[in-house]
C-alpha cells in the first residue's frame, strides 16, 4: 500500500500533537438560549435533546462552526459554536454538595446545592476548593470533586 505524498507530513503532525502529553481540558457553557444538540455537525442531523441554557460541556473537537461536546452524563453531541459561551459554570455531581465560606472543610457552610444546581465558577481554579457564585448571589468554595466542568 502507497501513502500519499502530502499525507505522510500530515499524518506525522497529527501523531506528533496526539504524543505531545495530556493537556487541560476545555470547558464552556450553553449561552443565554437553550441549544438543539445533534448526532452530528450540521443541522440535517439527528436532533438528540435540547441543551438548557447555563449547561456546562466539555469541549472535545472543533470543526468550523460546530463543536463536538461532552455533558455531564459523557454523552458526545454536536452544537453549533454560537450557541456556547467561555463563560464557566459547573454542576453539582453530587447528592448535596457543600459550600463553605472558605476553601477549608472546617469553616462554615455558606449554602447547599442539590445535584444538577449550576454554580458559576467565580475564580481561576487554584486548587481541590473552587470559588463558586450561586444565580442568588451567595459565594463560597466548594471541593473541586463535588462539582463538574472543571
Amino acid at each position: 500500500m502507497r501513502i500519499a505524498a502530502w499525507l505522510l507530513p500530515v499524518t506525522c503532525a497529527a501523531l506528533a500533537a496526539f504524543a505531545g502529553g495530556a493537556h487541560a481540558a476545555e470547558f464552556k457553557s450553553v449561552g443565554a438560549a437553550p441549544a438543539v444538540m445533534f448526532d452530528a455537525p450540521t443541522e440535517r442531523g439527528r436532533k438528540m435533546f435540547i441543551a438548557p441554557r447555563g449547561m456546562p460541556v466539555e469541549v472535545i473537537l472543533s470543526y468550523g462552526d460546530w463543536v463536538k461536546v461532552r455533558d455531564v452524563a459523557g454523552d458526545l453531541s454536536w452544537v453549533e459554536a454560537r450557541a456556547l459561551d467561555a463563560r464557566r459554570v459547573l454542576i453539582v455531581n453530587v447528592a448535596s454538595a457543600k459550600v463553605q465560606a472558605a476553601p477549608d472543610a472546617a469553616s462554615p457552610v455558606v449554602f447547599s446545592a442539590d445535584r444538577g444546581v449550576l454554580l458559576e465558577l467565580a475564580e481561576p481554579i487554584a486548587s481541590s476548593w473552587i470559588r463558586v457564585r450561586h444565580r442568588d448571589g451567595q459565594s463560597g468554595y466548594v471541593r473541586a470533586a463535588d462539582v463538574w466542568g472543571d
